[in-house]
């Protein structure tokens, strides 16, 4: 839409007010709110201040003005406010200098669609991540000098079989079987159809929803693929959507990758294809059906796969999922149909438009603008010094022979191991100056010094069953 498009539309859904929101650099989707007499037309080039100092990793105090651009493209009714408000996602810009923010996460992913188009290599990456959730009844949690705990309560909980529940009907899902009996054993079928159905109303294409492997919840909701801008904008819609389904409903939404110990952790396998005037790049008569261009991308992929974590898993707890001998795809190898590499080839039709890549390490906790443009930059890296990935691996990674075993690259063990890696291996993200080095720096710094090391220096509980005794 242009501007003048969105002040008709906000006339004819009689918005009230204006919700203007932006991605800050850890990943939780920010919002301010303005009456509708303040959007003009010329809002759409002068935008809105506000205090860039009082958001996550961004201005210090003494710089601290910035600018929102909103932009019209993005104009959507929320679903859930009591008055009607049209909500605009902006662009961050100096104010003093009118330049793109290096560290808004939105400006990352447009000047990566754009880097793409001038290598000429392609013109639209498309994306498609499988952003997995759990869906709690209640979470407690606590962190303090003196003590820690969380405690996680959910109807599906195996923990609860034996619970009074007056009267408690039992089907509760044993672990590692979610994936995905009828109710009464699925608890949450009306509640994922309603978060399907409000994602469909705001635009987002949604192709299945249905239980997932763990317990207590676990879910899937699947978003048709889109180009990597409005991929970005729609996973923040995505989760927006999912977390207020489950408020107003008396359940509790997290894309946390590991919350439970025992059962599996909520993965966000990234689907990724690259295409040009309309024609896919990936498919052809290689292996499994693609493109040569699509081995070198899967190439690019298990190069720069440690370095690529640092902002696919960018949590501590992501490591937690991301375990050896598990379920977990810490595997850097490629192959068609086997979910046990960390790159697949789907497998599912034969049509040249459906093939891609699969990249199943990421997780739900990643700022998608950040993740879904450092995977490009890496497939990009791959195609341009024709990265060969090697044999692809068709055997059920977790029965080869030790020997054998050892002979397959691994993922990080840490997001210490993650960000080591991407100051050692960070010169294909700086292409195009689509990564800057200020916005790895701080990075860097954010997640050593606000979580890495936060971590560290707490206790854990379970230190306490091994060692008090000691």
């Amino acid at each position: 839409m242009k501007p003048e498009e969105v002040l008709e539309m906000a006339k004819k859904k009689g918005a009230k007010v204006v919700d203007l929101r932006f991605m800050d650099f850890p990943g939780v989707w920010q919002h301010f709110t303005v009456p509708i007499r303040e959007l003009e037309a010329s809002s759409f080039e002068d935008g809105f201040g506000f205090d860039g100092s009082s958001i996550r990793g961004w201005q210090p105090i003494h710089a601290s003005d910035m600018l929102v651009i909103p932009d019209a493209g993005t104009a959507k009714m929320d679903p859930f406010f009591a008055e009607p408000t049209l909500v605009l996602i902006g662009n961050i810009v100096d104010p003093v200098t009118r330049e793109p923010y290096s560290r808004d996460p939105r400006h990352i992913a447009r000047k990566a669609e754009a880097y793409l188009k001038s290598t000429g290599i392609g013109d639209t990456a498309y994306i498609g991540p499988e952003a997995e959730f759990f869906i709690f009844d209640d979470i407690r949690f606590k962190s303090g000098s003196n003590g820690a705990f969380y405690e996680i309560d959910s109807i599906e909980g195996t923990w609860n079989t034996g619970r009074e529940e007056c009267p408690n009907l039992g089907y509760k899902p044993r672990p590692k079987e979610g994936y995905f009996p009828v109710p009464p054993m699925d608890k949450f079928q009306d509640l994922r159809t309603e978060m399907l159905l409000v994602l469909e109303s705001l635009g987002i294409d949604i192709e299945a929803q249905h239980h997932e492997v763990a317990t207590a919840g676990q879910s899937e909701i699947d978003m048709r693929f889109k180009p990597l801008l409005e991929m970005g904008d729609q996973l923040v819609w995505f989760k927006y959507v999912l977390k207020n389904v489950a408020a107003r409903n008396g359940h509790t939404v997290t894309f946390m990758p590991k919350p439970l110990y025992g059962d599996n952790g909520s993965g966000m396998h990234t689907h990724i294809s690259i295409w040009k005037k309309n024609k896919p790049l990936f498919a052809g008569n290689k292996y499994a059906g693609v493109s040569q261009e699509a081995l070198y991308g899967i190439g690019g992929i298990l190069k720069h796969c440690r370095a690529l974590c640092a902002f696919t898993n960018p949590t501590t707890n992501s490591y937690k999922r991301l375990v050896p001998g598990f379920e977990a795809p810490v595997n850097l190898a490629y192959s068609s149909r086997n979910r046990s590499a960390a790159i697949r080839i789907p497998m599912y039709s034969t049509s040249p438009k459906s093939k891609r890549i699969e990249f199943r390490t990421p997780d739900p906790s990643c700022n998608g603008y950040i993740a879904f443009s450092a995977i490009l930059m890496a497939v990009l890296d791959g195609i341009q010094n024709k990265l060969d990935p090697g044999d692809p691996l068709d055997k059920d990674i977790y029965n080869l022979p030790p020997e054998e075993l050892a002979q397959v690259p691994s993922a990080p063990g840490s997001l210490e191991d993650a960000l080591t890696a991407l100051s050692e291996d960070k010169a294909f993200l700086m292409k195009g100056d689509v990564f800057t080095q200020d916005v790895l720096d701080m990075w860097i710094d954010y997640k050593t010094n606000k979580e890495i090391n936060d971590v560290k220096l707490r206790p854990h509980p379970h230190e306490f069953y091994l060692y008090f005794d000691i």
